[in-house]
C-alpha cells in the first residue's frame, strides 16, 4: 500500500473519543506540561533539523472511562542504528521538505516504519515542541486516535526491528513503573515485555498518562540505575 502525502494533515480535536478528550483538551488549552519542554532550549533550537513523532492511541469508544483495549503503537529501533539504537520509540523522524506540516511528517514516517495507513488515523492535537536531550533538535509530538485498526508490522528491519501495541492498562500498572537515574539525571520509565521504555518516549508517555487522568499511584522513589537496568533488558542498547 502506498502512502498519500499531504492527506489527513489537519488536526480534528472534535473527533476525539470521549476517553481521550481530557488529554486533547489539556493540549489545546495549553495545560499539557512535561519535563521535556524547556523554553530555554526552544529559543536556541536548530530549526533546520526538526522532527515529528506519532503518539497513536487505539481503543473502542464505549464511555468516558479508559477502555480495556486502549493501546499505543511503539517500535523498537534497530540496535544497528547510529543514533538512539535499541530504544523503544514512537514512530517518527525528521521533517522532509515535502511534508506539509508535522502531522504530515509523523504520518509519513509511521507509514515508512510500520506500513500504517494514514486514512485509519484521526490527528487530534499537536503538543508543544520538545527536545531530544542529546541533540536539542525540536520534535513535534502528534496525538492521534487509531479509529480503525489496520495491519502494521516491520517494514525496514534496519530501522525498526519490532512494531507492537502496548496496552495502556499495562503502562499504568504500578508494577511496571519506576524511575531510572544516571548521574544527576532521573526520568520516568516503564518495563513492558522485558523492554525498558525511558528517555524521550518514557517522558512523553508519563506526561500523557498523567494529563489524560489515566495514571494510577506508583512508587516514584523507586530509582534504578539506568545502565544496570538496560543491561538486563531486551533493548540491546549501546550503553555508554
Amino acid at each position: 500500500m502506498n502512502d498519500i502525502p499531504g492527506h489527513n494533515t489537519e488536526l480534528r480535536p472534535e473527533k476525539a473519543p470521549v476517553w481521550m478528550r481530557r488529554l486533547v483538551d489539556n493540549v489545546h488549552s495549553g495545560s499539557f506540561h512535561n519535563s521535556l519542554s524547556d523554553r530555554a532550549r526552544m529559543s536556541n533550537a536548530d530549526r533546520s533539523r526538526q522532527a515529528a513523532v506519532l503518539m497513536l492511541f487505539a481503543g473502542t469508544e464505549t464511555s468516558a472511562t479508559l477502555p480495556n483495549d486502549a493501546a499505543v503503537l511503539l517500535t523498537h529501533r534497530s540496535p544497528s542504528l547510529r543514533s538512539h539504537s535499541g530504544q523503544v520509540a514512537f514512530p517518527g523522524g525528521r521533517l522532509d521538505i515535502g511534508d506539509a506540516n508535522p502531522v504530515d511528517c509523523a504520518l509519513r514516517e509511521a507509514w515508512e516504519e510500520t506500513g500504517l495507513d494514514r486514512r485509519s488515523v484521526t490527528p487530534l492535537a499537536q503538543l508543544d515542541e520538545v527536545h531530544i536531550r542529546a541533540t536539542g533538535y525540536p520534535v513535534h509530538p502528534v496525538v492521534s486516535h487509531w479509529h480503525t485498526r489496520t495491519p502494521v508490522g516491520v517494514v525496514r528491519p534496519e530501522e525498526a526491528d519490532e512494531v507492537f501495541d502496548v496496552p495502556v492498562l499495562s503502562l499504568i500498572d504500578p508494577a511496571n513503573r519506576f524511575t531510572v537515574g544516571w548521574g544527576t539525571w532521573t526520568g520516568p520509565a516503564f518495563r513492558i515485555n522485558d523492554y525498558v521504555i525511558w528517555g524521550f518516549t518514557g517522558g512523553l508517555l508519563a506526561a500523557a498518562l498523567h494529563q489524560a487522568g489515566w495514571e494510577e499511584p506508583w512508587d516514584r522513589e523507586n530509582v534504578q540505575n539506568l545502565r544496570d537496568t538496560l543491561a538486563k533488558s531486551r533493548n540491546n542498547e549501546r550503553i555508554v
